[in-house]
C-alpha cells in the first residue's frame, strides 16, 4: 500500500496545504496518479464544493485533475476508476458516516490495498486507522460504526499537543489517549505534532517533518521519535 497521511492540512499563517503541498503533489508524481478522487465528506460549515475548489486551489498543480466524489452519481465506480484518493480533515464522525451511507468503505479498502494511493489529512488520516476512536473531534453525528479503514494497524491521534494551556483544568491529550489504551490495549498510538505526516510504501514507513512524533503503547512509557527514527515495527 502507499498511504500519506499528514497530521493537519495548515500551519499558522501559511496558506491552505502550503506545509504540505510539496510532498503531496510529489507523492502524487512518484505514483503516476493523474485523476485524483477527492472526498469531501468531513466538512461541516462549508459546502463541499468550496472544499474541492480550496484543495485544487491549495495544491496547484496543473498535472493532476482533481474531482469530488460528491459530483459523481456512481461513487463506487468514480473510487475504482480513480489513480488516487485525497480525503480532507474537518469532523471525523461526519466524514465515517458519510463513507458508510454511500457504501464506499468497503470499495476504499480494496483499491488501496490492491495499490490506489490514498492520502489523507487529520479526519482523513484518521480514516485509516483501524477506527477513529483517537480523532479530536466531537461526535456530532453517530456512524454506523467507529470502525474505519484500518489500511494501518495503528491509530493516529492528530494535531497532537502534550500538556494543557495554562489555566485549563481538563484531561490533557496524554490523559484521553491513555484511557483509550486501558479499553483498547493491543492497539498503539502515533500522536502526529502538526506540520508532520507519515509516508508508508510497502514495508516501509517514515516519518516527514522536523517535530517528532509521541508513541504510546498499553503500559508503556510514553517515548518519542523523529523522521531519522526506525517506525517499521508499527506495521506489524
Amino acid at each position: 500500500m502507499k498511504l500519506l497521511l499528514s497530521s493537519n492540512s495548515t500551519l499558522h499563517k501559511e496558506p491552505y496545504l502550503q506545509f504540505c503541498k510539496e510532498d503531496i503533489n510529489l507523492f502524487l508524481a512518484e505514483n503516476n496518479a493523474k485523476k485524483v478522487v477527492f472526498i469531501p465528506f468531513a466538512a461541516v460549515t462549508f459546502s463541499y464544493d468550496q472544499y474541492l475548489e480550496n484543495v485544487q486551489n491549495g495544491l496547484d498543480n496543473n498535472e493532476i485533475e482533481i474531482t469530488s466524489i460528491h459530483q459523481y452519481e456512481d461513487k463506487i465506480n468514480a473510487i475504482k476508476d480513480a489513480d488516487a484518493i485525497m480525503v480532507g480533515g474537518g469532523n471525523s464522525f461526519k466524514l465515517l458516516n458519510e463513507v458508510y451511507e454511500n457504501e464506499l468503505l468497503n470499495c476504499i479498502q480494496e483499491v488501496v490495498k490492491k495499490g490506489t494511493p490514498y492520502i489523507g489529512w487529520s479526519a482523513g488520516s484518521n480514516l485509516a486507522c483501524p477506527t477513529v476512536k483517537t480523532t479530536n473531534d466531537m461526535p456530532i453525528i453517530c456512524p454506523p460504526s467507529f470502525n474505519a479503514l484500518n489500511l494501518v494497524p495503528f491509530q493516529i491521534n492528530p494535531h497532537y499537543i502534550h500538556g494543557n494551556p495554562p489555566g485549563h483544568n481538563g484531561e490533557t491529550r496524554e490523559q484521553r489517549l491513555l484511557e483509550f489504551l486501558e479499553v483498547n490495549p493491543t492497539i498503539s498510538v502515533i500522536g502526529l505534532r502538526e506540520g508532520t505526516m507519515l509516508e508508508i510504501n510497502g514495508n516501509n514507513i517514515k516519518l516527514i517533518g522536523n517535530r517528532d512524533a509521541r508513541i504510546f503503547i498499553h503500559q508503556q512509557d510514553f517515548y518519542e521519535l523523529n523522521s531519522s527514527d526506525d517506525f517499521s515495527s508499527f506495521l506489524n
